[in-house]
């Protein structure tokens, strides 16, 4: 069972990454001054220190994307316990990079057609954290709309 939440952290690490790779251009410091999601919430890093930082998006996706390669390349980190910790950590930061994308850029995202593909990742990953326990309906609640809608389709 870990080692394939794990491998699934990794998966959903690199779809997701790539995804904000090829949305880098679209997503600067100047058109995201802040890492804004859905109901203009804003996502801030924690430094070493535990002091929240806001920066923007593109910056706060590079700290979570760093801190999460990171914990999936430390042999320390898994399997460890306490390791579930962790694991709820990275699906957040991955899920703040979705909400960013979808809240932000998603006419960017359908001008490159490639919202089918974003769409069937986010599908994929909310029904894997579900099943898993790894958000809390309070993380995910501002997309529950978005979430029910493309979950339902994805049914049929």
């Amino acid at each position: 069972m870990v080692e394939s939440l794990f491998l699934s952290a990794v998966a959903f690490f690199k779809h997701i990454n790539l995804f904000s790779s090829a949305l880098s251009e679209f997503c600067t410091s100047g058109t995201c001054p802040a890492a804004v999601g859905p109901g203009d919430v804003t996502y801030c890093w924690t430094d070493e220190q535990g002091k929240k930082v806001k920066c923007s998006a593109p910056l706060y996706t590079d700290f979570t994307m760093s801190y999460i390669q990171e914990l999936l390349g430390d042999e320390e980190v898994f399997p460890t316990k306490g390791f579930e910790f962790l694991l709820q950590r990275i699906f957040l930061y991955l899920f703040h990079a979705l909400a960013h994308l979808y809240w932000a850029h998603f006419r960017d995202v359908v001008r490159l057609d490639m919202h089918p593909h974003l769409n069937t990742l986010f599908v994929h990953f909310i029904t894997f954290c579900r099943e898993f326990q790894l958000l809390e309906s309070s993380d995910t609640g501002p997309l529950e709309d978005l979430i029910s809608i493309l979950c339902q389709y994805h049914r049929t």
